[in-house]
């Protein structure tokens, strides 16, 4: 149990509250789930739209952000478990025979290679306070500089319509490139925040900065 709060010490976390990170030192964090694009299967035309659109949003912004690029290795059993299924219901045995030979295909497929998925945030900050930035498990959760005195008069419904604004304008900004973000909910960045600080040899976070 000592151990555990010893541990616990150096996640700046306090607490999760409507969908909003709450530091130790009272800054705020907002997690957008960002959708994917394929670029290299887009026309030269499309691609240079995406480009432009990702600069405008740069340019857009006047705090700073981060991406967060999630690798996870993908459970494929379930997938396998539904061919089996099916398999079994078939009335055909060419078909019997083609979805055996393609589950052994899918099966010796992935014995050798780990099949990963990615998945992409921006984590977006706002706090009254200047920031500096420190190390620790996850970039996006750096403290704030400690405020002098008071913790400050601005009400947490306050804190977080600010950042709220902020987060908006963020996925405004993506849209130009052709990026949905949709903002996480309470469960989901306790989630993302546990695989975070727990990662497995398959679960390991690319940040950009």
């Amino acid at each position: 149990m000592p151990a555990a709060k010893a541990s616990q010490s150096f996640v700046p976390v306090k607490e999760i509250r409507n969908g909003v990170i709450i530091l130790k030192d009272g800054g705020y964090r907002g997690i957008l789930m960002c959708s994917s694009i394929n670029f290299a299967l887009k026309s030269e035309d499309e691609q240079r739209g995406i480009i432009g659109g990702f600069q405008n949003f740069l340019n857009t912004l006047d705090f700073s952000v981060e991406i967060v690029v999630h690798s996870r290795k993908m459970d494929i059993r379930p997938y396998l478990a539904l061919l089996e299924e099916r398999m079994d219901k078939q009335t055909s045995e060419l078909m019997r025979i083609q979805l055996r030979e393609y589950m052994q295909f899918v099966q010796s497929f992935i014995e050798g290679t780990d099949i990963m998925t990615k998945l992409f945030y921006v984590a977006v900050p706002y706090s009254p306070a200047p920031v500096t930035a420190v190390s620790g498990a996850l970039p996006f959760l750096k403290k704030d500089a400690p405020t002098t005195g008071e913790e400050g008069h601005d009400s947490f419904a306050e804190q977080r319509a600010q950042l709220e604004q902020r987060m908006a304008l963020v996925g405004s900004a993506l849209q130009g490139s052709g990026i949905r973000a949709v903002p996480l909910g309470t469960e989901e960045i306790i989630e993302l925040l546990y695989r975070s600080f727990n990662p497995s040899e398959h679960e390991n976070p690319i940040r950009v900065s």
